[in-house]
């Protein structure tokens, strides 16, 4: 998909700012607001715009605890990394995984109440992943930046 310089604009100002009306989108890109709600559109239609969300604060949540797994597999071969994906995708505490060039394979973002909570997903479920032959464990102390999405090249 093609996406000129206005696109890359309403695309930055959705992700700083979701909510943002469509009226105060075509004031800040110098368009009608019909101009921007098409544009928009064709933004979600296309699937550059994924969807929308709230970023929720987990300290005022009740202290939430974030820790990165890295996951080495017994293999790397196609079954083995499919039979993987399809699995850990369904576990709820699992909010972010990716495949990585690392000495690991896979790298978790996983979100827990607490050490204890983390010590039972680890034994129960993520070690019962298919193929899982190693798990490293990084406990995150506090978020100093978090971003939405990718960043945008203007």
């Amino acid at each position: 998909m093609n996406i000129d310089k206005i696109d890359r604009k309403l695309l930055s100002l959705l992700q700083a700012d979701g909510r943002m009306s469509n009226t105060g989108l075509a004031a800040a890109v110098g368009l009608s607001p019909a101009a921007s709600l098409r544009r928009v559109q064709r933004l979600e239609t296309s699937g550059l715009i994924e969807g929308y969300s709230a970023r929720l604060n987990t300290r005022l949540l009740g202290g939430q605890q974030t820790v990165y797994v890295e996951i080495t597999l017994d293999r790397q071969n196609e079954v083995a990394i499919e039979a993987f994906e399809r699995a850990v995708v369904t576990l709820p505490e699992v909010q972010e995984c990716h495949a990585v060039a690392a000495d690991y394979y896979f790298l978790l973002r996983v979100d827990v109440d607490s050490g204890g909570d983390y010590e039972r997903l680890r034994r129960r479920q993520l070690a019962d992943l298919p193929h899982v032959q190693r798990m490293r464990s990084v406990f995150g102390l506090r978020s100093i930046k978090r971003q939405s999405g990718p960043r945008l090249r203007a």
